[in-house]
């Protein structure tokens, strides 16, 4: 969850990562005053506190560096995480009151708007890909334009600021409604809206802590080396599985693919790495669609659409993933390896 970085970008840049931080905290803060303001809010003090503790890592995380120093500012950003962790546990996190239009006058809007409404959503990865592709040397004043260490996650930051823009010109919005509607958004979908990067923090924990290591010395214990249908099966299902706990394919993959793909079936029965890696990565993907944990992907729809059942998308997506988790299983074992 960390947004420090221990170096500077390596050019500087007006779109840099440090001032993509920035807007992000001066977000939340928007969020943490709007919820302060809210005398109707039921839980507004540990609400706001918990938003606030979450943007002020953004604010003030590469500020921390600079002047405390790398280790007692991950020790403030440690602390910060396990009062949010207590916070949500606790369900000190909750919806307050909004201006929300009537149905008639949503309806209405509806029927003004149409499918242009399509439109700032198309534009996004639209924009993305072209800035990233073609413009991602682009200049100004002698500074470039995108971060060149993270040239996509600016871009994007470009593409969601251009979508707004638009936004505001179909619906005749402001941007404080824009900040209002996001504060909604966030609120309906709670202290999951964080669980990403929770996840993906806990996932270089994980390698950190040589799981990947522990899962191999584990394997050995249970399958024969040599049964490489076995061994196919509990890669790609661990993978569903570890991403199912970790609700991010790409926390789980590194773990994974070192206690099990690299040491048994690259090294030991000749796999191909590029496709072997490539189906273990889509068999957590598998794992994506049947957890909660994978908050941006799962529980993020079912408040967009206003489900009674917020797990009513995970329901759906299971057959699906089960069925593709077997034929990525098939696939593995039958076509990736030299022999």
């Amino acid at each position: 969850m960390s947004t420090m970085t221990s170096s500077a970008s390596v050019q500087p840049a007006i779109l840099s990562i440090e001032n993509i931080y920035l807007l992000i905290g001066f977000v939340v803060l928007f969020l943490v005053v709007k919820t302060l303001q809210d005398k109707h809010h039921p839980k507004r003090l540990t609400t706001a506190l918990f938003w606030g503790l979450f943007g002020s890592v953004f604010l003030f995380g590469d500020l921390s560096v600079a002047y405390l120093g790398e280790s007692l500012t991950y020790r403030w950003v440690g602390s910060f995480v396990i009062a949010i962790a207590i916070l949500a546990g606790m369900g000190r996190v909750s919806m307050g009151s909004y201006d929300v239009p009537s149905d008639e006058v949503q309806t209405a809007s509806a029927r003004r708007i149409g499918n242009k409404l399509f439109i700032p959503a198309v534009l996004i990865p639209i924009v993305t890909v072209v800035c990233t592709i073609l413009l991602k040397d682009i200049q100004v004043a002698g500074l470039f334009v995108f971060d060149q260490s993270h040239v996509t996650l600016a871009a994007l930051t470009l593409a969601c600021a251009i979508a707004l823009l638009v936004s505001w010109k179909f619906t005749g919005g402001s941007p404080f409604q824009a900040l209002g509607e996001s504060r909604r958004l966030v609120d309906s979908i709670g202290w999951a809206a964080i669980l990403p990067q929770m996840l993906a923090m806990l996932g270089g924990v994980f390698i950190v802590a040589s799981t990947g290591t522990a899962i191999q010395d584990l394997v050995t214990l249970f399958v024969s080396p040599d049964n490489r249908f076995m061994l196919v099966v509990i890669y790609c299902v661990g993978m569903a599985l570890f991403t199912m706990v970790m609700g991010n394919a790409f926390a789980a993959f590194p773990v994974m693919t070192a206690g099990i793909a690299v040491p048994f079936l690259i090294q030991g029965h000749g796999a191909s790495p590029a496709p072997l890696v490539a189906i273990g990565m889509y068999s957590g993907y598998c794992g994506t669609l049947m957890t909660p944990m994978a908050a941006n992907f799962n529980i993020v729809p079912a408040a967009l659409l206003d489900l009674k059942d917020k797990y009513q998308v995970i329901k759906v997506q299971i057959p699906t993933a089960l069925s593709l988790l077997i034929i990525n299983i098939l696939l593995m074992y039958g076509v990736i390896f030299n022999d």
